[in-house]
C-alpha cells in the first residue's frame, strides 16, 4: 500500500541490538532500508481486518469432568468454581 502525500510522524523506538542487526542485514540483502522494512511489517500486520472463526471446540483445553447437561438442581457457582 502506497500513500500519496501524507504527513509523516517521526518516532523513536528502542530496538534490541540483535534484532537491529537482523533488520540491518535483511535490509542490505533486499536492497532497501530498515525504515521501509518496518513500515511494510506494520502495514501487513494492521492492513487486513482479521475476523475470528466460529468456535468449534472447547474454549479451555485440558482434563476435567463435564457438568450436568441440564443443571436445574445445581448451583451455577458450583459448576464455575469447581
Amino acid at each position: 500500500m502506497r500513500y500519496g502525500y501524507v504527513m509523516t510522524i517521526r518516532t523513536t523506538v528502542d530496538i534490541p541490538g540483535p534484532l537491529h542487526d537482523k533488520l540491518r542485514h535483511r535490509a542490505e540483502q533486499s536492497g532497501t532500508s530498515i525504515r521501509a522494512l518496518v513500515i511494510r511489517a506494520i502495514e501487513q500486520a494492521y492492513s487486513v481486518e482479521k475476523r475470528g472463526g466460529y468456535v468449534t471446540g472447547p474454549l479451555v483445553a485440558g482434563p476435567g469432568k463435564l457438568g450436568p447437561a441440564f443443571p436445574e438442581d445445581e448451583n451455577p457457582h458450583d459448576l464455575v468454581f469447581s
